[in-house]
């Protein structure tokens, strides 16, 4: 169970043992651990001896006393898979797909809203809303359900349909605002105020960073096992796809823990962020030397998780990208669909834009020399391809009548 709450900007303390949403600074909220009450019997052996297969089998460091608090649905410990040297792939010795589509509402979304749920409803909550690009909301139908509350959602009208769908279909309120995440949010915030509905918004309580900084403790454990060591390992490059950017602010808390706990030492993964061409404030901000990252004017991309055109956590990802050496770097909406399709046609993931993303921008350091041959490099795929099948074609089907004599000969011409 967590035992601080604290600004991640001046490290004020916060009651934990009430509803919070940003810190009195306006600020994101950290939660902290008793780390050195476990360091010595809390062991990555007694982890791997739980028979628990989810994220909660780090419930040591999640907002619970006990697991058997958690409001779940299995998600986490998602598959670690090794990208094998076909076509451009072959220019990478160590490459590596985290792929978060497998989780129970296909999209990595899921882990936070399983810890923001557990902890709103121990404080009482029964309604929640939240702004969202797309998997969010479905996650936050889908938990809410679980937990049996109320849910609203205020999603942009373009947003894919299957997460309309899936929000809709999960008993939420799903409103449909004509214009961006943030304009949704503006709204959503004025909703809460008004109905007294507790806001989820990433990065505005301080939960759902708790349940993505597991992908970082994951991967510490799905390397080890890839290497058959039971000596805990981290990867030389992360490349995520970033939006609002939580999950790269939880695995940078994770491996702080974790080396808090003795489990790994000071080294660390070089960061990349990586958006799309036509939303990048993160981008932008860093090659500015920047400490924060104003609005993105005119916000577009197909990948909607990247449309995220100004994030409350901007400061905490910027400072995570320096202390890493790492980088940030866009690509085009035209490439990351590219990507989609390499990934899928050389590797077999079915891949949301997200993580095609992320797959051309390593394609891109490589080519430069910032990423080395031998370096054991991680992308996360965030989301299923299924989410996007709108963006999808299939242009090239063969169109047959089984009846006709010369069927197989016009498939044959075609292989």
């Amino acid at each position: 169970m967590h035992t601080s709450l604290t600004c991640s900007l001046n490290g004020e303390v916060h009651n934990l043992h009430e509803l919070q949403g940003l810190s009195r600074a306006g600020k994101p909220l950290l939660a902290g651990y008793d780390l050195a009450a476990l360091k010595g019997h809390w062991t990555p052996d007694a982890v791997r001896a739980r028979s628990e297969r989810s994220m909660w089998r780090f419930h040591e460091v999640l907002p619970v006393d006990s697991v058997e608090e958690a409001v779940t649905l299995g998600e986490g410990m998602t598959p670690f898979l090794p990208c094998l040297p076909r076509g451009p792939f072959a220019e990478f010795d160590s490459l590596y797909v985290k792929d978060e589509s497998f989780n129970p509402t296909q999209s990595f979304k899921a882990r936070g809203m399983s810890t923001a749920i557990t902890r709103a409803a121990a404080l009482g909550v029964t309604s929640v809303a939240l702004p969202s690009a797309g998997n969010a909301a479905g996650a936050a139908a889908a938990y809410a359900a679980r937990a049996g509350m109320k849910c609203v959602i205020f999603v942009p009208e373009d947003t894919p349909p299957a997460n309309i769908l899936e929000s809709a279909c999960g008993g939420a309120r799903v409103v449909l605002v004509n214009g961006l995440i943030s304009d949704c949010g503006r709204l959503c915030r004025a909703a809460c105020d008004r109905f007294g509905w507790f806001d989820l918004s990433t990065l505005k309580e301080p939960f759902r960073l708790e349940g993505k900084k597991t992908m970082g403790y994951e991967l510490a454990f799905d390397l080890a096992e890839t290497r058959r060591t039971k000596t805990l390992q981290l990867p030389d490059v992360i490349l995520y796809p970033t939006g609002g950017g939580t999950g790269l602010i939880g695995m940078w808390k994770a491996f702080d823990e974790m080396e808090q706990l003795g489990w790994i030492g000071p080294a660390r993964p070089r960061m990349v962020v990586v958006q799309a061409e036509g939303c990048a404030p993160i981008v932008k901000a860093f090659h500015d030397d920047a400490t924060s990252a104003p609005m993105f004017p005119n916000a577009q991309t197909i990948a909607s998780g990247l449309r995220v055109p100004a994030a409350v956590g901007d400061f905490l990802m910027l400072d995570c990208l320096r202390r890493s050496h790492g980088t940030a770097i866009t690509v085009t909406d035209d490439e990351l669909m590219q990507g989609v399709h390499e990934l899928a046609r050389l590797q077999g993931f079915h891949c949301a834009p997200e993580g095609g993303a992320v797959w051309m921008a390593a394609r891109k350091l490589r080519e430069t020399g910032w990423i080395r041959r031998e370096e054991t490099v991680v992308l996360f795929n965030t989301g299923a391809a299924v989410k996007y099948n709108h963006l999808l074609r299939c242009d090239d089907a063969l169109k047959v009548d089984h009846k006709a004599p010369d069927v197989l000969d016009r498939l044959e011409r075609t292989l």
